[in-house]
């Protein structure tokens, strides 16, 4: 197969040389939209950006991923998600990137699985790897400085985990889409409380379901249950019991449901044990004016406003209390706020100019870089 070479320059929108940018998913799990896990909405939202400023995009992603630039599928990993899966998995990109690295011209690389080290290219190209996930989850020695790559965290409340020798470059905080307001039309008619997201024990959902169960409200629960042993067991033991007094679960929904969910819940409940380096599904929340009540858990006390959007608390109880007093936030105010600070086109728009940047150093050194 011949080399495919970069796009006439007259295509960028800043007339800049334009780029070849090669977005690397986490093996298991497909980019679309509305998926499940933060950071495949996040490479989502990169590579609409990537094509949309007259970059050449292209992604490796399991089969049935959907994105605007070229998809390079790989085979989707069906059935249990242990330990083979996982390998067979990470065999099938690491031949994906050796391929397309050989038949395109790539300027740069991005990374955002967690298992980024097994399939880390060899090829002299720049790297970036944006950590999704809390630092001390990585692999020991993940982290280490290599020859031109940039490691991104997503929040300050991240970076400040990382270890000492972790060669963090800077903090890309995430951003969302802002939707077009919609009616609130089951606020007052059958009000109701959401959970949303991943279905697994980190989350701490259960404890969202215990919390609106104590205050008498439904609690609906939004999301994807991914097949690994650990998020099914989890599901049939403390979630499936719950679901009784309006409790419901809806499964995975699509980007109109979603949106309409989080505009119609008096509140998100973020009840999360883990310390979260984002919450895509808080930020989407306050942009359609709906309040958050979430556990002090990482860069969610960033992302809450304590008693100016939400309410954050430490316990069952506390949540039980905030959703009985949720009338106090002010959804206007959780919308401004929203577009102040969650801005999707001020995340992509960083990761362009760094990518403009280590794709123009001809030996770059992550010190060379504006922090």
């Amino acid at each position: 197969m011949a080399r495919v070479r970069k796009s006439d320059p007259a295509e960028t929108r800043s007339g800049a040389m334009p780029l070849t940018i090669l977005n690397v998913s986490y093996p298991l799990a497909t980019v679309t939209d509305d998926a499940a896990g933060g950071a495949e909405q996040v490479l989502a939202m990169l590579d609409q950006a990537i094509v949309r400023n007259g970059h050449r995009s292209l992604v490796i992603a399991p089969n049935g991923s959907k994105c605007q630039g070229r998809l390079i599928a790989t085979e989707k990993v069906s059935g249990v998600l242990d330990d083979s899966a996982k390998r067979l998995a990470r065999l099938l990109h690491r031949e994906a990137i050796r391929k397309t690295l050989l038949n395109f011209d790539v300027d740069l690389v991005h990374l955002h699985g967690i298992d980024f080290p097994e399939y880390f290219p060899d090829a002299d190209l720049p790297k970036v790897v944006t950590l999704h996930l809390p630092c001390e989850w990585y692999a020991a020695d993940a982290l280490q400085s290599r020859p031109r790559t940039y490691y991104i965290c997503v929040s300050n409340s991240q970076k400040r985990t990382c270890a000492a020798n972790a060669s963090i470059h800077r903090v890309v905080e995430n951003g969302v889409r802002f939707p077009e307001p919609l009616s609130k039309r089951n606020k007052l008619a059958r009000p109701f409380v959401l959970g949303m997201g991943r279905i697994c024990p980190e989350k701490g959902l259960h404890l969202a379901m215990d919390a609106a169960r104590e205050c008498g409200i439904r609690f609906l629960l939004a999301g994807t249950v991914y097949e690994y042993p650990e998020h099914r067991w989890y599901f049939e033991k403390e979630i499936r019991p719950r679901l009784q007094q309006g409790h419901r679960f809806l499964g995975s929904v699509g980007s109109k449901r979603k949106n309409q969910l989080l505009s119609d819940a008096l509140c998100l409940l973020v009840p999360s044990l883990a310390p979260e380096t984002s919450s895509l599904v808080a930020m989407e929340a306050m942009s359609h004016g709906t309040p958050v009540v979430a556990f002090r858990a990482g860069a969610l006390c960033e992302i809450v406003d304590d008693g100016r959007t939400g309410f954050l608390v430490d316990s069952v109880e506390q949540m039980s209390e905030a959703i009985a007093n949720i009338q106090q936030i002010n959804p206007a105010e959780c919308r401004r706020q929203a577009e102040r600070r969650f801005s999707v086109t001020r995340m992509t728009d960083e990761y362009l100019a760094l990518y403009r940047q280590i794709a123009v150093l001809r030996q770059p050194a992550p010190s060379e870089l504006e922090s």
